[in-house]
Parts: C-alpha cells; sequence; structure tokens
C-alpha cells in the first residue's frame, strides 16, 4: 500500500510539473479574444457595412454641390423637293454638330440638404455603436466557447481518471474473489460501473469535439493548450447599482438607438423642407458647327451651274445663364404624407430605445445574479470535493479491513467525480458570467481589455470620405 501511494504521489508531481511546463506555452483567454477580433467574419462584415454606411454622409452632402455635365450632338438632314411648271427638282442637305457644358447649382432647397447631412452624420454614429455592439457579442463568444473548450476537457479528463479508478478497482475485487475475501457480487459491480464509465468517457470526448469547432469557428483558429481562464476584474463593477448605471450610459445598443432617433428626427425636418422654396441657378456653353448645301429647283430659261450647289457653313459659340425659383403649391398630398410617416417613425425609434434600456436592464441583472451563485458555487463545490476525497480514502481503508464494501467505494468515488465537474463547470460559469456581465454594461471591447494587436478605429475611415469630392477607389486602394 506504501509503494502503490509513492507511485500515485509521484504520477501526480509528475503531472503537475509536466502542466507548468506547458502552462507558458498555452493558449491564454486574452490571446484567444485577440484572434477572435482579428479574424472574426461577423465582425469584419459589420466592418465593412460601417465603411459603406460612412459614404451616405458624402452623398447627402451632394445635394448643394455643383454638377457638371458635358453634352453633345450630332444631326443630317436630307431633303428633296419636286416642282411643278418645268422646275427642276430640288435637293438638300444640312450637317450640325455642336458639344457644350452644363453647370448646375442649388442654392436654397428648403434646408434638405443640411438636414439630410446631419440624418446620415446620425445613422454614421448609430452604425459605429452598432460595430461595438457586434464586436461585444463576438467577443463574449469567443470567451464562452474558450471557457467550453477548457471545461470540456477537463470533464474528459476526470473521465478518465475515473475510469482508471474503476479499472483498479474491477482488478481489485477479482484478486479479491479469487483468494475468497470478496464475492462474485463484487466484481459485478465494479465492472458495471466500469462499463458506465466508458460510456461516458465517451460521451466527454465527442462533448470536447464539438467544443472545439465552435472555438475554431469563433476564433479562427484550433484550440491547443489552453491556460485557465480568469475573470478581467479590473473593469467589473463592484455594486449593482453600478452596473446598471453604467449600462445605461455606455452599453452600445442604447447609443445606438438613442442616434438612431436623431437621424429619425432630422428625416423629419427633410420632409418638412419640401414646402419650402428652392433657388438653383445654371450655366451652359454651347459650340455648334453646321453646314447646308441645296440645288436643283432652276427656273426655266435661267442659265445656273448644276454642278454647283449652294452652299453655306455656320459656326456658333452660346452662352446661357439662368436662375430658377421653385415654389411647392400642391404636390398630391406625396409630401404631406412624407411628414407624417417620418413622425410616425421617429416615433417608433424613441420607443425601441426604451425597449432596449429594459433589456440592457434585465441582462445586467441575469449576469450579475450568474456570477455570484457561480463564485458561491465555486466555494461550496470546493469544499465538498475536498469532503468526498476524504471520504473516499476513509471508505477504501474500511473496505480494506472489511468494514465496508465494493458498493461503498464505488458510491464513494461517484460523489467525488460529481463534485470535481460540478466544480469544473461553476469555474467555467464564473468566466462566462463576468464576460456576460461585461457585455451587458457595454465594456465587452478590445481596447478595455487592453488585447494584443492593432484596434479598429472606425474614425479612420470616416475622416477619410466624408468631405471627399471625387475618386472611385477607396481608401485602401480598391
Amino acid at each position: 500500500m506504501l509503494l502503490k501511494n509513492l507511485s500515485i504521489a509521484a504520477l501526480l508531481t509528475a503531472t503537475t510539473l509536466l502542466s507548468s511546463a506547458t502552462l507558458s506555452q498555452a493558449e491564454s483567454l486574452a490571446g484567444a479574444l485577440a484572434k477572435a477580433y482579428q479574424n472574426s467574419q461577423s465582425l469584419n462584415a459589420a466592418r465593412a457595412q460601417l465603411r459603406a454606411t460612412d459614404e451616405t454622409v458624402t452623398q447627402a452632402r451632394a445635394g448643394l454641390r455643383p454638377t457638371v455635365n458635358g453634352v453633345g450632338s450630332l444631326q443630317s438632314v436630307r431633303s428633296s423637293t419636286t416642282y411643278g411648271d418645268r422646275i427642276s427638282d430640288g435637293t438638300a442637305r444640312s450637317n450640325s454638330a455642336g458639344i457644350g457644358i452644363v453647370i448646375s447649382q442649388t442654392l436654397f432647397d428648403g434646408f434638405q440638404t443640411p438636414n439630410s447631412v446631419e440624418s446620415a452624420k446620425a445613422q454614421v454614429r448609430a452604425a459605429q455603436h452598432n460595430l461595438a455592439n457586434t464586436e461585444e457579442n463576438t467577443l463574449l463568444d469567443a470567451a464562452t466557447a474558450y471557457m467550453n473548450v477548457l471545461r470540456d476537457r477537463q470533464i474528459a479528463a476526470l473521465r478518465r481518471q475515473n475510469l482508471g479508478f474503476l479499472s483498479e478497482q474491477v482488478r481489485a475485487a477479482r484478486a479479491r474473489f479469487e483468494v475468497g475475501e470478496g464475492t462474485r457480487t463484487d466484481v459485478a459491480q465494479a465492472e458495471s460501473q466500469q462499463a458506465l464509465a466508458t460510456a461516458l468517457l465517451n460521451s466527454a470526448l465527442s462533448q470536447v469535439a464539438s467544443s472545439e469547432a465552435s472555438y475554431f469557428e469563433v476564433i479562427g483558429d484550433a484550440p491547443t493548450d489552453l491556460a485557465p481562464g480568469k475573470v478581467p476584474g479590473r473593469v467589473v463593477p463592484n455594486s449593482i447599482a453600478s452596473a446598471f448605471s453604467i449600462s445605461q450610459r455606455e452599453h452600445p445598443a442604447i447609443l445606438a438607438g438613442l442616434a438612431s432617433v436623431d437621424a429619425a428626427a432630422f428625416q423629419v425636418k427633410v420632409a418638412e423642407g419640401r414646402f419650402l422654396p428652392k433657388v438653383t441657378v445654371s450655366g451652359r456653353v454651347d459650340d455648334n458647327y453646321s453646314t447646308s448645301s441645296s440645288d436643283g429647283g432652276n427656273l426655266p430659261g435661267v442659265s445656273t451651274n448644276p454642278l454647283i450647289p449652294n452652299v453655306s457653313t455656320q459656326n456658333e459659340i452660346s452662352a446661357t445663364v439662368g436662375a430658377q425659383l421653385t415654389i411647392p403649391i400642391y404636390q398630391g398630398g406625396q409630401a404631406s404624407s412624407l411628414v407624417r410617416q417620418y413622425k410616425e417613425t421617429l416615433g417608433q425609434r424613441r420607443i425601441e430605445v426604451d425597449q432596449v434600456r429594459d433589456q440592457v436592464r434585465a441582462a445586467v441583472a441575469t449576469a450579475w445574479a450568474q456570477l455570484q451563485a457561480a463564485r458561491a458555487n465555486i466555494t461550496g463545490y470546493q469544499a465538498q470535493v475536498q469532503a468526498a476525497r476524504l471520504a473516499l480514502n476513509g471508505v477504501i481503508e474500511e473496505r480494506n479491513v472489511g468494514q465496508r464494501t465494493t458498493l461503498d467505494v464505488l458510491n464513494a468515488q461517484a460523489d467525488v467525480i460529481s463534485a470535481q465537474i460540478l466544480l469544473v463547470g461553476s469555474q467555467r460559469d464564473e468566466v462566462v458570467a463576468g464576460y456576460s456581465l461585461l457585455s451587458a454594461i457595454g465594456r465587452l471591447s478590445a481596447g478595455r481589455l487592453r488585447l494584443a494587436g492593432k484596434t479598429y478605429d472606425p474614425d479612420d475611415h470616416y475622416i477619410q470620405v466624408e468631405d471627399k469630392w471625387y475618386g472611385l477607389r477607396t481608401p485602401d486602394g480598391r
């Protein structure tokens, strides 16, 4: 028995040293989150969507910018005239070509363009906050996938350890039966638990494979050795009241809703601008060149040369400048309908903000309760694991002196494994709940977590395109 205990102690020591050696090379939770931040397809798609939304500001500004068009024309006319009274037939030909430039500039459009620009800016702000919300969801999914793999691998290791223990119990039960110290029932009970442990190990390994597949999907890389995760306590609020207050001020879903309210309010003003006058000035420069020729139609007795037609050429350059004032009087009811429609949309956006506030508050309360419950469970399950181990060692010693049966040992071992699995699950739940709380209050971001790698700044692209007058290439050269 002493030799056996020494062997187990040596094995545990070697395992601890091996774990310590590989821990320094293991993937950390922060490293996995950084990979997800860079590799996430949904996050990259949201960034592309935001860049497309940035262009709406430039499109809105175009309402008060000049438009310049080049115009050109080409015309050819052929005609033939037949006369009576012995007058010869007449033919005529004319060709004309012209080029010009037309410039148009709106001076006043009922404040529609300025309000459209402000609405577009508000939509960009809403899209930026929606991107931040997508970032939070991506990082939370990554943290969950990381902790799921870590938990499922630990459970599989516990199942494998349990199977090894039960295999040893089967061997011991058979040995005692052969020397007449045990019964066939003891052997059958040990074999039954061994078969169950084998099935549970297979299920645990299947769950590991599923979790690793989800990890690859979310993070974009296969999981290697994973270091234990922990809650980033530096950014977690100390009280639920503080969490509520922070979430109502900082959660990107709420901020996006408020920006959408601003956008809808400016859209109402745009629609109301349709009832105001519009002033436009325009200028045009044309250069027209034309030729015409005719022959025939000669009177009898008049001496003419039919081989020399009557030809004339003309080159005309003209310039036109004008101004136009348009005063809406009646537009078929469309403009009035648009005003009413956008007012209803504005009311909808305000209701949606209140709805999002309630959803965020519920998410904060749920995450806070889960975090506190997980921490309490860890303390309880740690005590349970220690007590179950002591009980198992005592039952084994009592079994060796005949005071306990093999079934008692198997039950005690099952208690140990159950407590260990519950402890592993609670450790996972604590970390996931912590990140869920950060997401619920709006502080789960690459910047606040100080993740490695370059942080995406949505203002970079917006500054490059918001006042751009021309150019087909995107700022990154596409």
